[in-house]
């Protein structure tokens, strides 16, 4: 992103928050003014929809708020999410597919926009593993809050005998890096293997070797992308997502509390969740950090999972 590109945004960044502003200090006056008449014409009849509205502006109020806890170097940047099938087998894979789901729609509800960079499908049902890009003004900053690992537990709609069954799936996330950030990839240091899409993707998908894989050598991560008909965008797509992995990794060795960046690392299993959604034999999720729980359980898998997100950015500062 150049210089002209950077300002441009920034003064878009502003005149948002403006805007923003000036609209809660209209629904400010609103409610004010309604309290007002209420009062003065002694109308009972208007403590319901001053009650409502009352709700409102504080729910608005909260998420500006809580924007202003986005204030680490990249929380404004766009978002790569990843999410892996952990212990499990095919419930894993199905798992992945719900969180994939809920993380699509909360990011469309926000107006951002979702591109799908990876996908491996399971062997069975399901994702194996997917990374995605969601691009929008505090994408990573917002996002951040969900790197761990997720636990699931249900009646499993896979096995005959109707029993319960506890899956997990781990959710890695990144800030997208611009070229400009001072991250040295030497040529030498890398393998470029190229292969078949394997996802879902259109008629283009198996036909050309477009899919993108690249090993960073010194540090044994690898990145792939399969999402565009091009080998070329593939791999300037997967060498961005490379970036963004050794910035993180630099952050990570500078820093002396891992969690700071990445999150703890740990095995995809038992005791290692972040949060648990518990769908038998009560409707439950429960954030492990933050003691942030609901029963409703269908509207978090529905991409309602703000109210996990703000309890976090509040937890965190």
């Amino acid at each position: 992103m150049d210089e002209a590109q950077k300002i441009l945004q920034e003064i878009k960044s502003l005149k948002s928050k403006i805007e923003k502003f000036e609209e809660l200090y209209r629904e400010y006056e609103d409610l004010i003014t309604l309290i007002e008449i209420g009062l003065e014409e002694q109308d009972e009849g208007l403590i319901s929809e001053v009650t409502q509205e009352a709700k409102q502006f504080i729910n608005h109020y909260e998420e500006m708020r809580i924007a202003t806890l986005l204030d680490g170097e990249y929380d404004r940047s766009n978002a790569i999410l990843t999410l892996h099938a952990g212990a499990g087998g095919t419930e894993a894979c199905d798992w992945v597919s719900m969180l994939f789901r809920m993380y699509t729609r909360w990011a469309e509800d926000k107006g951002y926009k979702v591109e799908t960079l990876d996908y491996l499908p399971g062997d069975e049902a399901g994702i194996k593993s997917v990374t995605i890009q969601i691009s929008g003004e505090n994408a990573y900053g917002y996002l951040k809050s969900e790197k761990g690992v997720h636990r699931l537990v249900r009646i499993s709609p896979f096995d005959a005998s109707g029993r319960r069954h506890t899956s997990f799936a781990s959710c890695d996330v990144l800030p997208e890096i611009d070229d400009d950030v001072d991250i040295e990839i030497k040529p030498e240091d890398i393998r470029i293997d190229t292969y078949r899409s394997s996802g879902a993707g259109g008629q283009h998908v198996n036909t050309t070797d477009s899919a993108v894989r690249i090993t960073h050598i010194p540090t044994n991560i690898v990145v792939q992308c399969q999402n565009e008909r091009s080998q070329h965008k593939n791999r300037e797509t997967a060498m961005k997502m490379l970036r963004a992995k050794l910035y993180e990794k630099k952050l990570e060795e500078q820093m002396e509390k891992l969690q700071d960046i990445r999150g703890e690392v740990k095995e995809i299993g038992w005791g290692s969740q972040i949060r648990s959604y518990v769908f038998h034999p009560y409707n439950m999720v429960k954030d492990h950090r933050t003691n942030e729980e609901t029963g409703n359980v269908s509207a978090v898998m529905d991409g309602d999972i703000d109210r996990f997100i703000n309890a976090y950015l509040k937890w965190i500062h």
